[in-house]
């Protein structure tokens, strides 16, 4: 997928394999300022918390999304996110879009999720991504057209669903 963002940059999607893990960890971190800023936690502290999660959040997508595709976002040549993605009979699942905080606000996620919502308008699927209640990017999601679904899984992640 190519296409260009507000600033005319070029914002390019590959396939992130095992020498991205660095990268996919830092942005990883990027979703965690609690973690991050928080000056009770020291530097390994820290570390070895977002990597534990990583791994985890990991495994878990890797086991519940069989056949999922794992990209990384970039823009004018910088690695900037990553986005997550599984497509079923009827829907396409966004698992995870994340990207660096110097480079949020600047019109990648909508560009992404807008091109997402076309590929599933073309295949007539809906679009769905689970977002945590306090996530900025809920209103991002709203603007687009999802409506949240059903009960708050663990009482924290609602379902979103955007249906041509």
């Amino acid at each position: 997928m190519k296409k260009r963002n507000q600033s005319s940059s070029e914002i390019n999607l590959r396939p992130a394999g095992v020498e991205d893990v660095k990268f996919l960890k830092e942005v990883f971190a990027g979703t965690r300022p609690d973690v991050m800023e928080n000056p009770l936690f020291k530097d390994k502290e820290k570390k070895d918390f977002i990597n534990s999660q990583f791994n985890l959040q990991d495994v878990h997508y890797r086991k519940n999304y069989p056949g999922a595709r794992f990209m990384i976002i970039s823009e004018g040549g910088l690695d900037t996110g990553r986005l997550y993605l599984h497509e079923g009979k009827e829907d396409i699942r966004i698992m995870d879009i994340a990207i660096l905080p110097p480079f949020r606000g600047r019109g990648m996620g909508s560009l992404l999720i807008r091109e997402l919502q076309t590929q599933a308008a073309d295949s007539e699927k809906s679009l769905s991504i689970h977002v945590e209640e306090n996530n900025p990017a809920k209103n991002l999601y709203h603007r687009l057209g999802f409506e949240a679904q059903g009960e708050k899984v663990n009482g924290v992640y609602q379902l979103m669903v955007w249906k041509p």
